[in-house]
């Protein structure tokens, strides 16, 4: 069995989230059954979308410290428990020879494979800027849907960055705007939402809008126990 390393921090409560959903979808009649996981929760790392929009301080080498901490612990591939960090993989993997399972990319064969063409996209204004999912979607010959510029900031940035948003801890608001976001997208055509930051799951739930949410992050966990199992 393979050694699964989480190089996680951004945000910490997402990394938990991941940690229990490894947990929830392995198949286990005893502990032993369980793959081997190191975490590695580094919140230091600088934002991401900060570095990319406002040309704040470029988090590539924390993420590549972090990569190298692995590699001491004797992980065997990496999962990252953030959607925008992966617009730096190409320039980890000049650093590292750990694999890294790319989230982004397995939700977009995830969708290609669901009865749906027009996709809502719901995610920070780091990974809208970097198109991480508009050219992995389009390249299926999939539709992907965006909020505007003003229902970017207003909503999505505000529900996750927001003073009461939730890498602030709250809840309830959050939820709120990512609902009446997810109600605009479906009414001009999208057939299903992704939750494409990793905070988004942590407060919307699939029975809170009307189409199907895709978690990006549930996905990332099972691709990571099969390769790990595998």
């Amino acid at each position: 069995m393979k050694t699964l390393g989480i190089l996680g921090g951004m945000g910490p409560e997402a990394t938990s989230y991941l940690f229990n959903l490894i947990i929830k979808n392995t198949k286990v009649k005893k502990d032993q059954d369980h793959i081997p996981v190191v975490i590695f929760n580094y919140p230091q790392i600088p934002d991401r979308t900060l570095n990319i929009v406002e040309n704040g301080e470029s988090p590539l080498l924390y993420l590549i410290k972090g990569m190298k901490l692995l590699e001491k612990a004797k992980a065997d591939v990496v999962i990252i428990p953030c959607n925008t960090a992966h617009y730096y993989i190409a320039e980890i993997n000049k650093y590292s020879s750990l694999p890294i399972l790319n989230m982004i990319e397995l939700t977009s064969k995830y969708i290609k494979d669901m009865p749906v063409k027009k996709i809502g996209v719901l995610a920070t204004t780091g990974t809208v800027r970097t198109k991480l999912y508009q050219r992995s979607l389009e390249n299926l010959g999939l539709e992907v849907l965006l909020p505007t510029e003003k229902e970017q900031q207003d909503l999505v940035m505000e529900a996750v960055y927001g003073k009461r948003g939730v890498k602030a801890g709250y809840k309830k608001e959050p939820k709120k705007l990512l609902k009446e976001i997810s109600d605009r997208l479906t009414k001009r055509g999208a057939e299903v939402i992704i939750a494409g930051c990793t905070e988004i799951p942590l407060v919307l739930d699939r029975k809170d809008i009307p189409v199907d949410l895709v978690n990006p992050m549930e996905i990332l966990a099972k691709a990571a126990i099969a390769y790990c199992k595998g």
